[in-house]
C-alpha cells in the first residue's frame, strides 16, 4: 500500500474563517474578532487532525483487509480517547435517532395520504351507487388533470348522462 500522506496538501485556509470564529466564540473566546494569525493556525491544527485521523482509520481498515474506511475504524483509532470516543459514540447515535425520527415522520405522512385517498374513492364509490351526481364530482382530479382515462385514452370528462349512453351503445 503506498503512503498516502505523499499527496500533495492543498495550499490555503480549508474552513471560512467565520465558522472558525464561531468555533472559538464556542470555547470561551473573548467576544473581540481574533487575529488573522489565530484563525490560520486553528484551521492548520483542525486540517491536520482530520488527515491524521483519516490515515489512522484507513491504516486500521488496511490490517482488516478492506480498501474503504467504516466508521468502525474511527471508533477503532480512537479507542484510547474516552472523550472524542465518546462524542463520536454520541453524535451516531443522535444521527440514528434522527433518522427513526425522519422514517416515522415520512410515513406518517404516507398513511396519511393514504387515507384521504381511500376516503375519496370511497366517496365517489357512495355516489356512484346512489346514482345521483353533485357539482363536486366535475371538479379536476387530485393531480390537476382535467381528464379522466376511458378505453385506455384521455377523454374530457362528460355529464353522466351521456357517459352512460356511449359506454351502453359501446356494449
Amino acid at each position: 500500500m503506498t503512503e498516502p500522506r505523499m499527496r500533495q496538501r492543498v495550499k490555503g485556509q480549508q474552513f471560512a474563517p467565520n465558522d472558525l470564529e464561531a468555533l472559538l466564540m464556542g470555547f470561551g473566546d473573548s467576544p473581540q474578532p481574533p487575529l488573522k494569525e489565530t484563525i490560520r493556525t486553528l484551521d492548520e491544527i483542525i486540517t491536520d487532525f482530520i488527515i491524521e485521523t483519516s490515515h489512522a482509520a484507513a491504516l486500521c481498515a488496511s490490517y482488516s483487509r478492506r480498501a474503504k474506511i467504516k466508521v468502525d475504524d474511527f471508533k477503532f483509532m480512537l479507542r484510547r480517547d474516552p472523550k472524542k470516543l465518546g462524542r463520536v459514540l454520541e453524535m451516531l447515535s443522535m444521527d440514528k435517532r434522527l433518522k427513526a425520527e425522519r422514517k416515522a415522520f415520512s410515513m406518517e405522512e404516507e398513511e396519511l395520504k393514504r387515507a384521504k385517498a381511500a376516503q375519496r374513492a370511497e366517496e365517489r364509490s357512495k355516489k356512484r351507487k346512489g346514482g345521483a351526481r353533485d357539482d363536486e364530482d366535475e371538479e379536476e382530479d387530485e393531480d390537476g388533470a382535467d381528464g379522466s382515462i376511458v378505453n385506455g385514452t384521455t377523454e374530457k370528462k362528460k355529464p353522466r348522462k351521456k357517459r352512460v349512453k356511449k359506454e351502453k351503445e359501446r356494449e
